[in-house]
């Protein structure tokens, strides 16, 4: 299968500033972490499933104790990721991390920091595994758009 077979549901927002500031709306409607949590299952819920042909070591992301897998289409003027993991809750976090990046540009990608990690909480409430996880995915993708440039 191609990578352009595959729909991506991204972007959602105009730009990646809006995205953010989506994520940050959509999080403070919980009251507790619990409602966090689910929420961010839901969310990954909400990948579509990578064909069996690429999660493969070629596509695996490094740096994760859950299993993930990451594939990209494009050029500088829009790069769009597809990435799923075996852990329902690092699948939210892809879930997020594309939301703000994939179908940006690599000078937008670039250019954006993820904010909504500390704007939301997310950076006290994970795992130092899950934590490590994340910041590898947001690395590389930041990596592939600076390539790119």
């Amino acid at each position: 299968m191609s990578v352009a077979a595959l729909a991506s549901p991204f972007p959602i927002e105009a730009s990646a500033a809006d995205a953010q500031a989506t994520i940050r709306d959509e999080f403070a409607f919980f009251v507790d972490w619990s409602e966090r949590y689910q929420y961010l299952i839901d969310l990954g819920r909400k990948l579509p499933d990578l064909p069996a042909e690429w999660k493969t070591e070629e596509h695996r992301l490094l740096g994760c104790q859950s299993m993930v897998w990451i594939v990209i289409e494009g050029d500088a003027s829009k790069l769009v990721f597809h990435a799923i993991s075996d852990s329902a809750i690092v699948s939210g976090l892809i879930y997020l991390a594309l939301r703000v990046y994939s179908g940006r540009s690599a000078v937008e990608i670039v250019a954006t920091q993820a904010d909504y990690i500390a704007d939301i909480g997310l950076a006290k409430h994970l795992s130092p595994t899950r934590s490590n996880g994340l910041a590898a995915l947001l690395a590389f993708i930041r990596e592939q758009a600076q390539r790119r440039l």
